[in-house]
């Protein structure tokens, strides 16, 4: 009977041990299915955080392209304008050299005075063009009734009329003249020199 009740002990044994190794190959199964979920998880998040570093990547490597785009463009503006302004300097320096043609200055003289109204008018010029207007009011009769005085001013070149009593002014100066011809003459100036 002993025999008897440890061969039955014996096969309970058996019997738990292999329960045991089934209830454990089952808990590593589910321990390693785990795992592995976890470990694909894992590798889904890094290739997430991957990509949207890449995409922040290329937002930041797009802005500072634009930037430097922007900036770029900027100093071929402003290169460009200061050859514009040289342009501008030099025409200035040439005309405060010119001594002044005296059929021109009386033209302007005469233009300036046909726009006018009353009888008499102060006339403007330039320091170095009065002694030249001078000989044009002197030497003409009608001009030397109608001009009161002729004063010096500081402008490049031209004349300014204005009646005696200054409500009225023309405005003559090659100065001005400049300054109504530059927004004309700019754009084509500016296609010659920086063709696209």
């Amino acid at each position: 009977m002993i025999k008897g009740m440890e061969k039955i002990s014996e096969a309970i044994l058996d019997k738990v041990h292999e329960e045991a190794r089934v209830i454990i190959a089952k808990a590593e199964a589910k321990a390693a299915a785990e795992v592995e979920k976890a470990h694909k998880l894992y590798e889904k998040r890094i290739e997430e955080e991957k990509r949207k570093l890449r995409a922040q990547v290329d937002i930041e490597a797009a802005r500072t392209t634009a930037q430097a785009s922007i900036k770029a463009r900027q100093e071929l503006l402003r290169a460009k304008s200061d050859i514009i302004e040289e342009i501008v300097r030099r025409v200035k320096d040439q005309l405060a050299r010119m001594e002044g043609d005296e059929q021109t200055l009386k033209a302007l003289l005469l233009e300036s005075i046909k726009r006018m109204d009353g009888d008499r008018f102060r006339v403007y010029v330039a320091p170095k063009h009065r002694g030249a207007v001078g000989r044009i009011v002197g030497e003409d009769k009608q001009l030397s009734e109608r001009v009161e005085e002729i004063k010096e001013d500081d402008f490049l070149g031209g004349i300014i009329v204005e009646d005696t009593e200054g409500r009225m002014r023309i405005d003559n100066s090659y100065d001005t003249r400049l300054a109504m011809l530059l927004p004309q003459v700019l754009p084509s100036i500016s296609k010659e020199l920086f063709p696209k």
